[in-house]
């Protein structure tokens, strides 16, 4: 059954009332905090890349206290195990039985602290659960629970002693974006706050993380135009052919596009999908996932120039809205 206007309408209320909630506590940065809630939505997980002291572990806490949800924090060190972040199996002496002790992946908002400065092996096992939204230890399945946001960040500064995310693992997140610093007049106005240490603690809760699964479920009914669909495949097939791509966008990051174009539609007030959701989204959704060519690269195309090239070569169909 596919979302009615009337469901479309009260979608871009709520979320709306979320993003202005979170907003308190970070200020001014609406934008980023509509890309990462349309992320938890679409079921999609977020990479920051963004420099220390911006805010990241302000906006996971605020979006967690905004949903009713349980946040959690991993600093990754290159000594972090799996099992530090997934959980281990105890054997209890006492009941003569072995007891699952979980991690701190269990939490709805999950702050993977400088993912690059742990090892693959550890960086594979936060992969894994991101991508089952399930833990499987000693044969027994563990589920996250509905929302499940994970948001790594990594910092653009200081790579020495850092473990780069291969491509593939990159595919596995649905956005890549920054928070940034706040324009002068932000930071005069978080300053002069500054003797409140979270601000995060102060945010009442606007609905529960049952509301919020229903929200992603009613998302994913917004309605998609076979020729949006045909829009989408033909810039992902444009990433693959252009000249400078070593790697273009995968199937995993056209389906991606297409789950949170449905959100970001709904928080609009639409029922379906316009090519301009497409375009408002392609590039946090799909410029961590091109890897150019060397030689590309060092004439000074970047994965921008790409995107341009792309959106510029490929014809945005005359969408008909659904009824």
């Amino acid at each position: 059954m596919s979302m009615t206007p009337e469901q479309a309408a009260w979608f871009q209320g709520t979320f709306h009332r979320l993003v202005e909630n979170v907003d308190k506590a970070l200020q001014g940065k609406s934008e980023v905090v509509s890309l990462v809630l349309s992320a938890m939505l679409a079921e999609g997980h977020v990479l920051l890349e963004d420099a220390p002291g911006t805010g990241k572990t302000s906006l996971a806490k605020a979006l967690a206290a905004t949903v009713q949800g349980t946040s959690s924090r991993i600093q990754f060190t290159p000594d972090l195990l799996p099992s530090d972040v997934t959980g281990v199996t105890i054997y209890d002496q006492q009941e003569h039985r072995f007891e699952f002790h979980r991690g701190p992946i269990f939490a709805s908002i999950v702050l993977a602290d400088e993912i690059n400065r742990a090892s693959p092996k550890t960086q594979s096992a936060l992969l894994e659960v991101m991508e089952e939204s399930r833990v499987t230890v000693d044969g027994v399945t563990h589920e996250t629970g509905r929302p499940f946001l994970v948001i790594a960040t990594q910092n653009p500064v200081e790579q020495a002693g850092t473990y780069k995310l291969p491509e593939a693992q990159l595919d596995r997140f649905l956005i890549k974006t920054s928070v940034g610093y706040p324009t002068l007049e932000v930071t005069e106005s978080i300053l002069a706050g500054a003797s409140v240490r979270n601000p995060a603690a102060a945010l009442g809760a606007i609905i529960t993380t049952g509301a919020v699964a229903d929200m992603a479920d009613l998302a994913a009914t917004a309605h998609v135009e076979p020729a949006v669909l045909r829009y989408v495949a033909e810039l992902a097939e444009a990433t693959r052919t252009d000249a400078a791509a070593k790697l273009g966008v995968s199937v995993r990051g056209a389906i991606a596009m297409v789950r949170i174009a449905k959100v970001w539609a709904a928080a609009h007030g639409r029922h379906y999908v316009l090519p301009d959701d497409i375009k408002a989204l392609i590039r946090p959704v799909w410029q961590h996932r091109l890897m150019l060519d060397a030689e590309a690269e060092f004439a000074g195309t970047t994965t921008e120039t790409v995107i341009a090239r792309v959106l510029d070569a490929v014809a945005a169909p005359q969408a008909r809205v659904a009824a």
